[in-house]
């Protein structure tokens, strides 16, 4: 694996070239490409042998990535890691467009539990997927992004809003459309995103559809006086997502291992290529086609759920629980809840705790105040439909869901150092 600078350095690219879950995905896709993966189609047959490697893609938001060991998965288990590809955002209305004292602005539905009021008085751009007819009359795919600032969710002035410091209830419907322009172009968002389609050199001749986000245009950084720290948007999953897949692509597995991407967890996981579905489950079917392989390859697995940890924050300190507050910096995070919020479990606690011991990584523990509820994973969720064993495991950050979170400049070359040697276990093992 790259050194820590190289690391951080390619994982802010990756932060700053992936504004939505299809380009993140188009990303990690292009990333196997590059280390001699092939890409599979769900529609297709398979013929896996051993040592395949290869991908598949699922709505070009969601991915899988395997590598097969020279043994049967039965023999051997599959080591897996798993994230999310979504991140809290705004995202377009079908119909947009609402002209209004002189301006046009873009109304706007909140995906997943986003902090309204860090969207505020930041410069926004456009991305995401299209659905586009071409010249030739087909239909296809094509991803947009505007890239530079193109629009922004103006804050009333103090002066008119004299308690905005001591109380503030965010009408989504009211306050957060967004103001793009004051041309007449404005008036027809369809017409704007077809001309920007052809300014990239696309031969689309109408929309017919999109799915498409506001994103804040500045730059993912390198922050504190010894930068130690790291600021950008979506570094809550794109984190896990970077570092599970450079783990996986680094890693000599001991037998078979899958690196998954799922979209939607932000919103509950519950559709056709979120963690509830059928992906990765159908995926493991034809990995192993005869199902009592299957169930013995599954009972030696083990998944690790990627994904981020609450750092204890010096200016609330008072929310954590004292014996369990994970500081920036401080290692990787081992996440726990007892009512099953977080799928791990003592072995499964301890056998990862041995990769970090064995990687020379510290490792740190979270358990949210028993007073305060806390949020969740693809972990539970993926341990119910499979029956893996699974553990649940995060890099400790600020800020989550906010516009722009921070983390350490550590924790993620630290967590990918540990899932390298997780990847690299002999199958069966105890802790």
């Amino acid at each position: 694996m790259a050194d820590k600078a190289t690391f951080n350095q390619s994982f802010l690219k990756f932060l700053g070239g992936s504004p939505t879950p299809h380009h993140a995905v188009q990303n990690m896709a292009t990333a196997l490409e590059g280390r001699g993966f092939t890409e599979l189609f769900e529609r297709d047959s398979w013929k896996i042998k051993p040592g395949a490697k290869h991908f598949v893609r699922k709505n070009g938001s969601s991915l899988i990535a395997f590598e097969m060991g020279e043994k049967p998965p039965a023999e051997t288990g599959f080591r897996m890691v798993a994230a999310h590809s979504d991140s809290p955002c705004l995202r377009l209305k079908p119909s947009p467009e609402v002209g209004m004292h002189g301006a046009w602005k873009l109304g706007v539905e909140v995906y997943g539990s986003a902090i309204l009021s860090t969207w505020f008085d930041r410069d926004l751009s456009l991305a995401g997927r299209v659905m586009v007819k071409s010249k030739t009359g087909g239909v296809t795919s094509e991803l947009v992004n505007w890239k530079k600032a193109v629009a922004v969710v103006p804050n009333l002035a103090i002066h008119l809003n004299r308690n905005v410091n001591k109380e503030r209830c965010i009408n989504e419907q009211l306050e957060l459309p967004v103001i793009w322009t004051q041309s007449e172009r404005g008036k027809n968002f369809r017409s704007a995103l077809l001309e920007q389609l052809k300014s990239a050199g696309s031969d689309a001749t109408e929309i017919l559809d999109y799915e498409i986000s506001f994103f804040d245009t500045q730059a993912p950084s390198l922050t504190g006086l010894a930068e130690e720290f790291i600021s950008s948007a979506r570094i809550d999953n794109l984190a896990s997502c970077f570092i599970g897949l450079e783990s996986f692509l680094d890693s000599k597995p001991a037998g078979s291992k899958l690196f998954v991407a799922f979209d939607h967890e932000e919103v509950g996981s519950r559709s056709h290529v979120g963690a509830q579905s059928a992906f990765l489950a159908n995926t493991l079917a034809r990995l192993c086609p005869v199902p009592e392989d299957r169930m013995r390859a599954v009972a030696q697995s083990i998944l690790v759920s990627a994904d981020n940890a609450h750092g204890i924050h010096p200016n609330y300190a008072d929310r954590m629980d004292p014996q369990h507050s994970p500081r920036i910096n401080g290692g990787p995070v081992i996440k726990s809840n007892n009512n099953q919020s977080y799928a791990t479990n003592a072995r499964t606690g301890a056998f990862l705790a041995e990769c970090f011991g064995e990687a020379k990584v510290p490792v740190q523990r979270f358990v949210v105040r028993t007073d305060l509820g806390c949020g969740s994973t693809v972990g539970p969720i993926v341990a119910a439909q499979l029956g893996v064993d699974t553990v649940d495991v995060g890099i400790p950050q600020w800020a989550m869901h906010s516009c722009r979170e921070t983390m350490g400049s550590e924790d993620a070359f630290a967590l990918a150092r540990a899932l390298g040697v997780f990847y690299a276990t002999v199958a069966g093992r105890e802790a």
